[in-house]
């Protein structure tokens, strides 16, 4: 995909392109500098230019990082359900508080 692609859109190219089966949405909240690394090494994929410079600006304050990402994942998957995607699979790494704080950021939507 390219830099300022973000998953949805290709979600919804796939949607566009009147294929039926089922496509279940995943979101991987990177909430640490090292981990987008190893994300991006593991995919080949590239970063949206908004969460780079997220990631410039917060990335070297652990707190303020995983709040960025917590943030930046729930945006994804507000957007998601706003253009009709209703399974979406959070992927928390082992970490169940980022779960938790997503769907936190969430509760009213998700009901």
């Amino acid at each position: 995909m390219s830099p300022n692609c973000r998953y949805s859109d290709f979600l919804y190219r796939i949607r566009e392109a009147g294929i039926q089966v089922p496509v279940l949405a995943g979101i991987m909240p990177i909430t640490n500098k090292k981990q987008l690394a190893r994300s991006v090494q593991m995919s080949g994929t590239q970063v949206p230019e908004r969460f780079k410079a997220i990631v410039d600006h917060f990335g070297d304050d652990p707190k303020a990082m995983e709040q960025a990402g917590i943030v930046y994942a729930s945006e994804q998957i507000i957007d998601l359900i706003a253009n009709g995607i209703r399974h979406i699979h959070v992927y928390s790494m082992n970490k169940p508080d980022v779960a938790a704080r997503i769907q936190a950021n969430l509760s009213e939507m998700i009901k």
